[in-house]
């Protein structure tokens, strides 16, 4: 099946930065420890890869919230209520696969700040460039992309396309680009009259 939509991001861009990113927060967090709160399912593959190169004894929490249906934000985020932990004097890392509306964001960082933690940051695979409903901030983020959608490295369209290992812009008729006529189609206009039968 191949695979739809155009590439945004290849496999060795994410993974390229993913490593970066691991870098970067493990040197932040050094000497302290830290727990990660994965919001699945988005986040999975973007998770796995993340920690693996963080500290050791970095423990990891997923919690399973959604705010999407198909690919519009329905503007409530479920399946927060189901979601808990003693985090009390515990340094807390949200990682997620986008900061797209903010809303889901916002409200689990509101949720584990109620649990206790001590400190709370936010890692993003991607962010986009767009005006947000909830503003939060990202403390790290991968990418920085236009306001598309994209499926792909965990990112969905109705629970598909998240096994791809690229990240892949699915186009809506308003942002595809217009096809060029073939050659066929071309030949087959019709002829117009030559200039000087034009100019009688």
């Amino acid at each position: 099946m191949k695979p739809p939509g155009r590439i945004l991001l290849s496999s060795s861009e994410i993974q390229r930065r993913v490593v970066a990113l691991g870098r970067a927060i493990s040197a932040a967090y050094r000497g302290r420890p830290l727990t990660v709160v994965g919001l699945m399912n988005g986040s999975v593959f973007f998770l796995v890869d993340l920690v693996r190169r963080l500290p050791l004894d970095t423990e990891v929490e997923c919690w399973r919230v959604q705010s999407y249906a198909g690919r519009a934000s329905s503007g409530k985020v479920a399946g927060l209520e189901h979601c808990g932990g003693d985090f009390r004097g515990r340094d807390i890392l949200i990682i997620d696969d986008i900061l797209d509306t903010g809303l889901t964001l916002n409200a689990v960082r509101q949720r584990v700040v109620a649990l206790g933690a001590t400190s709370v940051e936010v890692c993003v695979l991607l962010r986009k460039r767009r005006k947000r409903e909830k503003e939060i901030a990202a403390k790290w983020v991968g990418f920085d992309i236009p306001d598309l959608f994209v499926i792909g490295y965990g990112l969905d369209e109705d629970g598909k396309y998240r096994g791809l290992k690229s990240i892949r812009v699915l186009e809506s008729p308003e942002t595809a680009p217009q096809k060029k006529p073939s050659s066929s189609a071309k030949s087959k206009a019709p002829r117009t009259a030559p200039a000087r039968a034009r100019a009688k």
